[in-house]
């Protein structure tokens, strides 16, 4: 819409127009707005998504514009509810959701601001990221339910519970019940099958992929180790794709219960969903990387510790003192004056209880890790453990850090934020 308010890069507010939409804010960074660093060179190293312009011009093969079937002015929906897991479950639901909705030419209606796992207060997908900008680039996104919906088949007006239609911070349980209940809520769950997305909306195009399936289950037995360190080329012919798609669906059943009446999609959008069209396929998984970024507030946030950890591991004293001057011959000092660090994600909290077969003493991570390790080196620990003595054996062989000897370069950062800083601090490490 003509008045639809983004952000521009350098965080302010502006209106925005057809010019606008090819200046695509989500691609710059500017930590000017947002407390700094002001070091060019450390913001740049933040930034790991590419701006192709071209890419806001696209629209599915089934976006009503697309679709000659579909008159242009039609608009359909697509709801989803927030994972009840930790937040990269709630990330990976998220991005499922949106690629759906652009492949199936749907406007994406967000859900309320919700209290989600293990935060401490209630937010919206937009505390993360950049959805508003998005917005501007592209069609197909919503931010709330307006109104009324009217039941498929009978054209019979059904009101949300109490006619609200504000659901922010409260409980929205009942609104999720009752979009089941208005809408079509498939049984899909991604570990036993996949959504298929034809290159077209003409008949041929759909029995093509019909034929492709059918073609792949008469044909010999496999399995997903097959594409183990041989990877199916993004441009092969689609039954190659298709099978590398397919491979095991169905096989763990483990995992083959957990669908949560099959509204949960615990699985990442490009296991899932499935492209006749390779390009789509890039281009799904393009605008993700370049567009599904954290807010700039968490990325300058993470940017400050990443120049204090790198300026902590240059002045790192221990290091220096046990390096040979043959290793420093060798080119070991870059680690010591490029501030090379290393990062060790060790999860407990939670996973205490929930997957105890996964915990491992300090000591036995410690003989499994130190072989990639260099011995006093600075070791950047992302962690939920709050007892810092747990990491003992780290502690006397390496300069350990953690968030917390760095909360002085992000004092106003909202604490639920830590984990995502915790993750990006972590991906920038040797």
């Amino acid at each position: 819409e003509s008045n639809t308010k983004i952000k521009d890069a350098k965080g302010g507010r502006k209106k925005h127009d057809d010019k606008l939409l090819h200046e695509h804010p989500v691609a710059h960074l500017n930590c000017a707005d947002h407390g700094g660093p002001t070091d060019p060179h450390i913001i740049d190293e933040m930034v790991y998504w590419s701006d192709i312009p071209t890419d806001a011009d696209y629209l599915s093969p089934l976006h009503p514009l697309n679709d000659p079937y579909t008159p242009d002015d039609t608009e359909k929906f697509l709801t989803f509810e927030p994972d009840r897991g930790g937040w990269n479950n709630i990330r990976m639901a998220m991005e499922t959701a949106l690629v759906m909705a652009h492949a199936m030419g749907r406007t994406l209606v967000l859900p309320p601001e919700q209290k989600l796992y293990n935060f401490e207060n209630s937010f919206g997908f937009k505390d993360f990221f950049h959805l508003d900008a998005i917005a501007g680039e592209h069609k197909g996104f919503k931010e709330a339910i307006q109104g009324k919906m009217v039941e498929y088949g009978t054209n019979t007006t059904l009101y949300p519970p109490g006619k609200r239609t504000d659901w922010d911070v409260v409980d929205a349980k009942q609104l999720f019940e009752y979009l089941r209940t208005v809408g079509n809520a498939p049984n899909w769950n991604p570990y036993n099958c996949a959504l298929a997305i034809p290159s077209s909306t003409e008949p041929e195009a759909v029995e093509e992929l019909k034929t492709t399936l059918q073609l792949i289950l008469d044909g010999p037995v496999f399995t997903v180790k097959e594409f183990n360190s041989n990877p199916t080329p993004v441009d092969a012919p689609m039954v190659e794709r298709m099978r590398e798609m397919i491979a095991d669906k169905g096989m763990d059943e483990e995992w083959s219960d957990q669908s949560d009446d099959g509204a949960r999609f615990l699985t990442h959008f490009y296991a899932f969903i499935f492209f006749a069209d390779w390009k789509q396929d890039l281009w799904s998984k393009r605008f993700v990387r370049d567009h599904i970024r954290y807010a700039d507030d968490i990325m300058c946030a993470a940017a400050r510790v990443i120049e204090a950890v790198r300026e902590h591991a240059r002045n790192n004293k221990r290091y220096v003192s046990i390096l040979s001057n043959l290793w420093l011959r060798l080119g070991g000092s870059k680690y010591r004056d490029e501030g090379i660090y290393d990062a060790l994600h060790v999860r407990r909290g939670d996973f205490l209880d929930q997957f105890p077969e996964t915990q491992l003493s300090a000591d036995e991570l410690y003989e499994i890790s130190k072989g990639e390790l260099h011995q006093g080196s600075t070791l950047y620990i992302a962690t939920d453990e709050r007892d810092k003595s747990f990491f003992k054996p780290f502690i006397e062989n390496y300069d350990v850090v953690f968030l917390d000897d760095f909360l002085d370069v992000i004092p106003t950062v909202n604490t639920n934020f830590y984990g995502m800083i915790d993750q990006l601090v972590a991906y920038k490490s040797r």
